[in-house]
């Protein structure tokens, strides 16, 4: 089952990315917007000012992981489930030329898509893979973000590991994501929309404390920010790796 719920996430990003890259469906200038409640005014007009002209992308987020992770000049950060680039972009213009932003997405299409993007910024490399076996060294990052694109993993602790893993002490996770309220059971989550759609995947706001705390994760904040379905709220995680 975990195997067919990856493959349909995977076909519908790919689908996105054919979009874009045909002058189809999901684009319309730098940065699509989503449906209401996913992030339609997610950037701002001096995000969108700051991007490549020719840059694209199917902005399928529902948020914007840049106004939570603070990135500063020289750090390293990396996203989570990167698609057609566009977050990576804007990290790599504010970690500036002594950092390095990466980019992580299994969809053969997006990471087309995002090195198109890319094709003129020399601080930015996207990986190929999955979010549950990030394919970087131990303590090699200093920040990771996400455009709710956790709630879409089949093996969500193993998510939090890795990101763990890959964090460099006192290192910081500033996501955003889909969190459902506590009393919804996962039959409650999948009546509300399909896996792929960020719904029936998300976690409760006590299982995603629960599930950070238990990789290591410290300083644990979430905030809803807007009702994304009935009881389900897109929302601003936030939490650190402690120093050593």
């Amino acid at each position: 089952m975990s195997d067919q719920l990856r493959e349909r996430v995977r076909e519908r990003y790919a689908a996105a990315a054919t979009a874009v890259s045909t002058g189809g469906g999901c684009c319309g200038g730098p940065v699509d917007v989503d449906p209401p409640g996913f992030g339609a005014v997610a950037y701002t007009d001096t995000e969108r000012a700051e991007l490549p002209e020719h840059a694209v992308t199917a902005s399928l987020g529902c948020g914007n992981p840049l106004a939570v992770a603070d990135l500063r000049p020289g750090e390293t950060v990396l996203d989570l489930g990167s698609g057609g680039g566009i977050d990576v972009l804007l990290s790599a213009r504010r970690v500036g030329p002594t950092g390095k932003a990466y980019g992580l997405d299994m969809t053969d299409e997006m990471l087309a898509l995002a090195r198109e993007n890319a094709r003129d910024v020399s601080n930015v490399e996207f990986l190929k893979g999955h979010i549950e076996a990030i394919p970087l060294p131990d303590a090699s990052v200093d920040v990771v973000i996400s455009n709710c694109v956790i709630n879409l993993s089949v093996d969500k602790p193993a998510v939090f590991a890795e990101t763990f893993r890959v964090l460099r002490p006192g290192g910081r996770l500033g996501i955003t994501d889909v969190v459902a309220e506590d009393h919804l059971t996962p039959a409650d989550r999948a009546e509300r929309g399909e896996y792929v759609g960020c719904i029936a995947g998300a976690l409760s706001f006590a299982e995603y404390r629960a599930g950070l705390s238990a990789a290591g994760f410290v300083d644990v904040e979430i905030a809803p920010t807007h009702e994304a379905a009935d009881g389900m709220h897109s929302a601003i995680i936030r939490a650190r790796k402690e120093k050593r």
